[in-house]
C-alpha cells in the first residue's frame, strides 16, 4: 500500500515533466514552421508578366556584370515587396536559375531546340 501511495505522485511528476518537454518541442516546431512560411522567394512575389520581363532583360544583357546588376535591382525590389507584405526573402539573390538547360549561355549564344 505504501508503495502505491508513493508511486502515484512519482508518476504524476514524470508525466508533468514529459508534458512540459512535449509542449516546448511543439512550440518550437510551430515557431520554425511560421518562419518557414514567412520566407518566400522573389519569384513568388512576381506576376507572370514581371517574370517574363525580367527574363527578357536577363537575356538581353551581354555581360555577367549587367546580369548581376539586373539581378540585384530586381532582388531589392522584391525585398521591398516582401517587407510590405510582412514576408521575407533571402538577403542575397540566387546566382543563376538552374532551369531545363535549354540555353547555351547568355553571352550571345543561341537556344538549343
Amino acid at each position: 500500500m505504501a508503495k502505491r501511495i508513493l508511486l502515484a505522485p512519482a508518476l504524476s511528476i514524470v508525466l508533468m515533466i514529459y508534458s512540459g518537454y512535449a509542449l516546448a518541442a511543439d512550440q518550437e516546431r510551430a515557431q520554425e514552421n511560421m518562419q518557414t512560411q514567412q520566407q518566400v522567394t522573389g519569384r513568388e512575389l512576381m506576376t507572370e508578366q514581371e517574370r517574363a520581363e525580367h527574363h527578357a532583360r536577363m537575356q538581353a544583357a551581354i555581360t555577367q556584370e549587367e546580369r548581376q546588376q539586373i539581378r540585384m535591382k530586381q532582388h531589392e525590389l522584391m525585398k521591398q515587396r516582401a517587407k510590405e507584405r510582412g514576408l521575407s526573402i533571402p538577403d542575397n539573390p540566387p546566382a543563376k536559375t538552374q532551369r531545363t538547360g535549354k540555353h547555351k549561355g547568355h553571352n550571345g549564344g543561341g537556344k538549343d531546340h
